[in-house]
């Protein structure tokens, strides 16, 4: 008898096949300088190699595309972010600095589908609402955070952890967007203010404060 969990995961290897082939044409599409909302499904698919009635196979229409994507790009940047803590051997203010490099960098390669969500969600409630909820993500991260090095006494007990939180997150991504969307500054620079912002703002006193 075939194995339902092979037939499972066959179907979920070529939808994440798929979707990976189609983020690749999309992106290329929209280098090219079409707006997400000028593309259609046919576009999509015939630069995709695969024909109307297999994208409906995995797809309801362009914009469940658009959800799916923007739910892998979040979940990558969200495990980089997470994978800095305060505490850590190479948690400091230069840790987090590369940290923020890393997810400009990996924004910055995809920075025509970043736009694209950016378009969509202006007008979408789908697509606002999930990209809402895929910021909520790094909001509770931020506030586990904060709150354990608050109790660990490493961290100004007047901070609301939750407020602290969603300024970091909310700004941070407003500068992040605006960075990979054609700003001149440099990526390790702007990496290098936010850390500091952040650092300073919410972990750490600043030096001269300190001494004082």
């Amino acid at each position: 008898m075939p194995s339902t969990t092979r037939r499972r995961s066959s179907a979920a290897d070529r939808r994440s096949a798929l979707e990976t082939r189609i983020l690749s044409v999309i992106e290329e599409l929209l280098r090219g300088g079409v707006t997400y909302t000028e593309l259609s499904v046919e576009q999509i698919a015939n630069a995709a190699g695969i024909s109307r009635s297999t994208f409906y196979l995995y797809f309801r229409d362009k914009v469940d595309v658009l959800l799916r994507l923007s739910g892998s790009l979040k979940t990558e940047s969200h495990a980089i972010a997470s994978s800095w803590w305060p505490s850590d051997p190479d948690g400091g203010l230069d840790g987090l600095a590369r940290t923020y490099e890393l997810i400009l960098a990996h924004y910055r390669k995809h920075a025509a589908l970043l736009s694209a969500i950016n378009e969509v969600a202006a007008y979408d409630p789908a697509v606002r609402e999930a990209w809402t909820a895929d910021q909520d993500r790094f909001i509770d991260h931020v506030v586990t955070v904060l709150k354990e090095e608050q109790q660990a006494g490493r961290t100004r007990a007047d901070i609301d952890p939750e407020l602290a939180a969603r300024v970091i997150v909310q700004g941070g991504a407003q500068v992040i967007a605006q960075q990979v969307s054609g700003s001149d500054a440099d990526d390790t620079a702007v990496a290098r203010e936010l850390a500091t912002g952040y650092w300073y703002g919410v972990f750490r006193r600043a030096p001269e404060a300190a001494a004082g």
